[in-house]
């Protein structure tokens, strides 16, 4: 397999990264690396995610709760995009442009009407602003 942006340190610095920082159970999800110093070409509709097997039956809402921060070198018209995806359909979704911070404490996506084993899981992608 190639090393590209999103496998060459697959754990270690990109995707699901526990940071020196973090307190217990929190991670960081990386598009990129999260070295500072370490740069790739990322092109637009690019995204890291992480997904798990659910069952929905009986639940009406999937939430994440997420502090989001775009590098300010990111190029300009671009920003990020955090999405709760089900089956790979963006339910709920939270932009932000280069050089900024969001925290957003209940990201909700419904999956009331849905039933059974589904994938589920959260989407960090690269966007035009």
């Amino acid at each position: 397999m190639a090393l590209t942006a999103f496998t060459s340190r697959l754990s270690a610095g990109q995707g699901r990264v526990r940071t020196a920082n973090a307190t217990a159970g929190e991670y960081a999800f990386v598009l990129g690396d999260v070295e500072p110093g370490r740069l790739f070409d990322l092109a637009l509709g690019d995204h890291a995610e992480v997904t798990q097997a659910v069952d929905v039956t009986g639940i009406d809402f999937v939430r994440v709760s997420l502090r989001f921060r775009v590098p300010a070198n990111t190029p300009s018209g671009l920003g990020w995009e955090a999405a709760i995806i089900v089956d790979g359909a963006k339910l709920a979704r939270l932009r932000t442009r280069p050089g900024r911070e969001r925290s957003m404490m209940d990201l909700a996506g419904n999956v009331s009407k849905l039933s059974g084993t589904h994938t589920v899981g959260v989407r960090l992608e690269l966007v035009s602003a």
